[in-house]
């Protein structure tokens, strides 16, 4: 389930690194699409301002200028542009002059860090007949060598012809005189007449008026120099830029909440996985409590049938030992047979105890009372070894089931009879431990309980008396923890034990 859950995560990450490709692609794409439409733009531009085939510097650099500031405060700005001529040079330029380069031409487009330049194709003014508007357009990218492009011309027809009778055929933007204009003036409307020796050629280009006077070689070199073939733009890539970084954070956020959700997911199944495993586990618990208390009741069942039979072997034994003829030997083992049978009967009676179900019924219960009568009713062993008991403490009321309190105090006072040599002293105190609570100790100067023993001391059948069954206090734990309360056997400078119960819940 780990591997399918990384595969899905990995899949997502692919695919969001694909859709990151994608946007940058047409982030791209939408910087080309404005430059073709800047460069659409100048064509239309260099066809109006066009005058018998020339445009004037004066008009066109303001309409360039105009470009640039408007695309300045666009979302797609404009840093440079520059009309070329055939050998790359830049024959009208505005903006960021600094830009442009002849390394730049090696492509249509360059990226840098802040702006990217793109060279495109620009339909120019051109020397053609009246409505002929030939296009220039861009060459291949084989024909740029050594950083400066080589663009092809169109061969003219065979009828079409200039005034000096030779076939000549250019697009040719004219180099500024003093003046500041791209072309000389245009003649005046009485030069517009046909060349000498006949008619003016029909269907092609030929020289302008005013430039019949340059050699061919010299029109030729003005031609190249001036024509326009090719245009650079520079647009600012911050747009793009954020663009992209908007489109990379939010794939980075969906890659991270994708991890987040296969990490959930996968705790989420390993937690399902542990908690059906949970349930085996209480199910098979379950049947084994159930077992344990069917168990149980068999056995208090067994111990409870069995002490009948004790209990007339016990009856026979002290007849036997009563008879006027029996012997001193047969009252001897008659006494041992009794004292056995009271030790068996002992044990079968604390082993019902602590079998029993502990369903406690709390009532109001007088702490400090029920102490002093468990105290008298043990009075008998309390002068068998000559004991000093003394019962200290606030006279509380507890929240408690009262016979099962009662059998706590009775155990614990038998234990501690049974630790404490003769003429010892037995503490019992009642005390309050807050508001709402109270507190239970006994203490006796025995030998005490070595600390490796003092939590073994309340599993059953664990004994440190001769005489003990090793129940007393596994019922007195049982009987705490029923009632919520805490047991501890802690130890009493500089001898004996302490036995501590606390949580007791006054009542009001």
């Amino acid at each position: 389930m780990t591997g399918l859950l990384l595969g899905a995560w990995l899949l997502v990450i692919a695919w969001q690194v694909e859709e990151h490709q994608r946007v940058v692609g047409a982030a791209k794409s939408d910087l080309l699409s404005r430059a073709h439409e800047i460069a659409g733009t100048l064509s239309a531009v260099t066809h109006a301002l066009s005058f018998r085939g020339a445009i004037f510097q004066e008009r066109l650099e303001p309409v360039l200028n105009e470009l640039v500031k408007n695309r300045t405060n666009s979302l797609v700005k404009l840093i440079y542009v520059g009309l070329l001529n055939t050998d790359g040079d830049p024959v009208v330029a505005v903006g960021d002059t600094n830009l442009f380069s002849h390394e730049i031409l090696a492509g249509s487009e360059l990226w840098s860090d802040n702006y990217v330049t793109f060279v495109l194709p620009v339909v120019g003014a051109s020397v053609s007949p009246e409505g002929d508007h030939p296009t220039v357009v861009l060459p291949p990218r084989s024909n740029f060598t050594n950083g400066a492009p080589h663009f092809p011309r169109r061969e003219p027809r065979p009828d079409e012809t200039n005034s000096a009778g030779t076939n000549e055929f250019s697009a040719t933007n004219f180099p500024p005189p003093t003046n500041g204009e791209m072309g000389p003036p245009p003649p005046p409307e009485d030069d517009k007449r046909p060349p000498e020796g006949g008619d003016r050629p029909r269907g092609g280009n030929r020289r302008p008026p005013w430039m019949r006077g340059m050699s061919d070689a010299e029109f030729k070199a003005l031609v190249a120099k001036r024509e326009l073939h090719g245009l650079v733009l520079a647009m600012s890539t911050e747009n793009y830029r954020a663009v992209c970084t908007r489109d990379w954070w939010l794939r980075c956020i969906i890659g991270f909440f994708a991890g987040i959700s296969a990490f959930g997911a996968g705790l989420a199944w390993r937690n399902i996985g542990r908690t059906a495993d949970l349930q085996i586990r209480l199910v098979r618990a379950s049947e084994l409590n159930s077992h344990l208390k069917e168990l149980n009741l068999a056995a208090a069942g067994l111990a409870h049938e069995t002490r009948n039979p004790l209990n007339l072997i016990r009856g026979q034994a002290q007849m036997i030992s009563r008879l006027p003829d029996a012997s001193f030997d047969v009252r001897e083992k008659s006494k041992t047979i009794v004292d056995e049978t009271d030790k068996v009967t002992a044990q079968l009676t604390e082993f019902i105890n602590y079998s029993r179900p502990r369903e406690v019924r709390r009532t109001k219960v007088a702490l400090t009372a029920a102490c002093q009568e468990v105290v008298r009713t043990l009075g008998y062993d309390l002068e068998e070894k000559k004991l000093h008991i003394e019962v200290t403490g606030d006279p509380l009321a507890i929240e408690a089931d009262e016979q099962l309190l009662r059998q706590v105090l009775f155990n614990l006072l038998l234990n501690a009879i049974q630790a404490a040599g003769e003429n010892g002293k037995i503490q019992v105190a009642v005390q309050r431990a807050g508001a709402s609570e109270a507190a239970f100790e006994i203490r006796d100067d025995g030998p005490g309980v070595p600390p490796e023993n003092r939590q073994e001391i309340f599993k059953p059948y664990f004994t440190t008396h001769q005489k003990g069954t090793g129940l007393g206090l596994a019922v007195v734990q049982q009987i705490v923890l029923a009632h919520g309360w805490e047991i501890a056997c802690l130890g009493h400078d500089p001898r004996g034990a302490v036995f501590r119960i606390t949580h007791f819940k006054i009542a009001a």
